[in-house]
């Protein structure tokens, strides 16, 4: 080994960005550490997001809901989330990314195992509006610190691992959800899927422990007097960014949240799935769907962030139409189609994370990201809801349909935002 190697190795340097796994290689072991963190945490976050959809039906026979109500829960978690994710990304610029990663483990894993606890509608809404704040704030904050890790080269293959991570809790969600169902009754079933939303807390503990700030980012925002600062992201030079972004944060969103909250009902009201059948529908769809973070993260590296978005907000809207109008009876059909359907919706998601955290200068890059891609997610969180009042006319299925006008939206606000691939972090 050269003298320059050595002193890269002992340093902590990146070493040689050639070949398959250069994008893990290159975030160095402190980078390796954090993308850890990021990646339990946003697992987790999708576990704790998912024990409502999967118990949905339970909630609603159990408190007498209506399809509006029950959506309510979904578009409330999403609302508030904008104000978690916002609050968030001015921690992270202003304490430092691991800090404020920890504050929202910890609070969407609390509020999470209170829902379990709620006596009626009106609480449970409470609390999982509440849960929303952590929930909105954890990917931004755990996406920059891996970003800033992250080489320009392979940023986008790094993210992309990191989203890959809801699938994995969503999967999870998926597993205790149909064990829990099986053996537990209806009526306390629901309950112990939100207790089991304690797990994230021994993640922080290897946060606190094993993870710090990337070194450069986090002298840039110490020597910064814009750090954390909601104006300077509405100033003249980030104001069409800002504007822009949000807009196609809300497109994916919108298009996304109607699809997760509403497949599983849609699944067992108008297909007739048993519990076990639902759960195995779904595998498919999570599996399409930790394959498209994955294979979208690459191609956003490839082909650039503009262009991958673009490419599967179409994809993603064709699927949802033939996924919706499989006729009944067709259930092998159904399953078929779970896979692309889950790919395509998954993959756009891939390059948000890079192609957010380089529209920003590192003392605002939290509160940019933050704020932007959790307004989109509040505005999006309308869907859900304009879903559930229409399935009552339309039915379910053909109400999902509603979600791929989000899709348009996203391909929309491209024409605004510059292709940032290739740009490093300053």
């Amino acid at each position: 080994m050269s003298t320059a190697q050595t002193r890269q190795r002992l340093q902590g340097e990146r070493p040689d960005d050639a070949g398959a796994f250069a994008w893990l290689r290159t975030l160095g072991p402190r980078g390796r550490r954090a993308f850890g963190g990021a990646f339990g945490g946003y697992a987790l976050d999708s576990y704790d997001f998912f024990t409502l959809p999967l118990s949905m039906v339970a909630i609603a026979a159990y408190f007498q809901l209506d399809k509006g109500q029950t959506g309510l829960l979904t578009t409330v978690t999403l609302v508030v989330s904008a104000i978690g994710g916002a609050l968030a990304g001015v921690l992270a610029d202003r304490v430092g990314r691991v800090k404020a990663l920890m504050i929202t483990v910890v609070t969407y894993a609390l509020f999470t195992v209170l829902c379990g606890f709620a006596p009626n509608y009106e609480t449970l809404l409470v609390f999982r509006a509440l849960q929303g704040l952590g929930f909105g704030g954890e990917w931004a904050v755990g996406a920059i610190l891996v970003a800033e890790y992250a080489s320009a080269k392979h940023r986008g293959r790094t993210l992309g691992g990191i989203q890959s991570a809801w699938a994995a809790g969503w999967a999870l969600a998926v597993l205790v959800y149909t064990l829990v169902f099986q053996f537990v009754d209806a009526d306390l079933a629901w309950r112990v899927m939100f207790w089991t939303g304690a797990l994230p807390a021994l993640l922080v503990v290897y946060v606190r422990r094993n993870v710090e700030d990337a070194p450069r980012a986090a002298e840039v925002r110490r020597t910064s007097a814009d750090r954390g600062s909601f104006t300077a992201v509405f100033r003249p030079e980030l104001l069409r960014t800002t504007l822009f972004a949000i807009l196609l944060s809300t497109g994916v969103q919108g298009g996304y949240y109607t699809l997760a909250t509403w497949v599983p009902t849609f699944l067992k009201t108008e297909r007739g799935l048993t519990v076990v059948g639902t759960g195995g529908y779904l595998t498919l769809l999570i599996s399409g769907a930790f394959t498209g973070y994955l294979t979208g993260g690459y191609l956003t590296d490839r082909l650039g962030r503009k262009k991958n978005i673009a490419l599967f907000a179409v994809l993603s809207a064709a699927s949802v139409l033939a996924y919706t109008r499989i006729p009944e009876g067709s259930n092998t059909l159904l399953l078929v189609l779970g896979f692309p359907l889950g790919f395509c919706m998954s993959a756009i998601f891939s390059g948000f994370g890079s192609f957010l955290a380089e529209l920003y200068p590192t003392p605002v890059r939290g509160t940019g990201q933050g704020l932007t891609y959790n307004t989109g997610r509040a505005v999006g969180a309308v869907f859900p809801t304009l879903v559930g009042y229409l399935s009552g006319s339309w039915g379910v299925g053909g109400a999902l349909v509603f979600g791929a006008v989000g899709y348009g939206l996203a391909v929309l606000a491209l024409f605004g935002l510059p292709e940032t691939r290739g740009r490093e972090l300053v």
